[in-house]
């Protein structure tokens, strides 16, 4: 799927000095964060005036990154987010395919006059949140689809070796080390030209894979001795972590990154899920190898969605209850998860 009626405008919509927000999904991690930054990057070069404002705080692993002690944090600093969401011409919304993903910052920016532009490769895009959209479905992430804006409407050159690396994280990270997600060979051109750019890769990926505490990693460990069932029967492994697994281990913001994707090393596991006890719901994450969509699962049980072989949801249930409805439905979908892969 892709809507591209951004391009053919983008050039026109900038000729004139504006105001403009850029935004990110609740929970940003490396795609959001790393596609914000290089855009709000080359907007500054365009002569705008450029935030960006995210609904929460960012995973540590991600403090280096150029500009981000720039970056306005709608929970913390709502008393200067409000004014630059509401005062802003035009407002970026990037990796997120509706309004009601943007948390904490939601409200303010369906208030907002700001025309709104959409930058995003989920599935779905909620079309009547927008006025123009770049919606590509296939892209390996926002980063590269803000590279690809940037290239089709000939502002390529002001990739600087900065805005490379933001963009360099962003492909990066949404590709698991470029392990998924990967449905063309453009995204290796792409990085390719952002190496050009100067930047060291190897350090990002030890920036970024290896910073981790004591505390993430003893949690890591924790979650799978401990807390992981497994049901080999529907193909199936989930985590749960409470409230009280977080606080033994000192959480912090990012510190379950990644955990839902251990169980599916197993070769007999096509679902993980990672379940996580929030103040007042339960937040689930899913990950899937195959032709089972965890987007469509989230999306019809969970108030969630995201990508095909992975997506979020929610739940008000209690975590016992939330762990029992998703082994309910679990038969009902173990026609599509019954499958297994030939490693030779």
């Amino acid at each position: 799927m892709a809507i591209s009626s951004l391009i053919p405008e983008f050039n026109q919509i900038l000729q004139q000095k504006l105001s403009i927000v850029v935004t990110s999904h609740t929970n940003p991690d490396g795609d959001a964060i790393g596609s914000s930054l290089a855009l709000s990057w080359v907007l500054k070069k365009m002569g705008h005036h450029v935030h960006v404002v995210i609904p929460n705080m960012y995973p540590a692993f991600l403090a280096w990154m150029p500009g981000i002690s720039d970056i306005v944090i709608f929970e913390h600093q709502s008393k200067i987010a409000k004014p630059l969401i509401q005062e802003a011409d035009i407002i970026f919304c990037l990796d997120y395919n509706t309004l009601k993903r943007s948390g904490a910052t939601a409200d303010d920016l369906i208030a907002s006059p700001a025309v709104k532009y959409l930058v995003d490769h989920h599935p779905n895009p909620d079309v009547d949140d927008f006025s123009l959209i770049l919606s590509v479905t296939d892209i390996s992430s926002t980063a590269e689809l803000i590279y690809f804006l940037l290239s089709e409407t000939g502002n390529d050159h002001l990739i600087d070796q900065p805005i490379a690396e933001c963009l360099y994280v962003g492909i990066m990270t949404d590709t698991g080390s470029f392990s998924h997600a990967i449905k063309h060979s453009d995204t290796f051109r792409v990085t390719a030209s952002l190496i050009d750019k100067g930047i060291d890769a190897e350090r990002i990926h030890r920036l970024i894979y290896d910073t981790l505490t004591e505390n993430k990693l003893r949690l890591l460990g924790h979650a799978i001795n401990n807390r992981m069932l497994v049901m080999e029967e529907y193909r199936t492994a989930i985590i749960t972590l409470s409230k009280a697994d977080l606080k033994q281990f000192d959480y912090q913001i990012g510190d379950t990154e990644g955990i839902v994707n251990f169980p599916l090393s197993m070769a007999k596991i096509n679902l993980a899920v990672l379940i996580t006890e929030k103040k007042d719901h339960v937040r689930l994450s899913f990950r899937s190898k195959g032709d089972f969509s965890v987007n469509d699962f989230a999306r019809e049980y969970f108030e969630g969605g995201g990508h095909h072989n992975a997506a979020g949801g929610n739940s008000s249930l209690s975590m016992k209850d939330a762990v029992n409805a998703l082994i309910k439905l679990l038969p009902t979908v173990i026609n599509d998860l019954d499958y297994q892969y030939d490693l030779l």
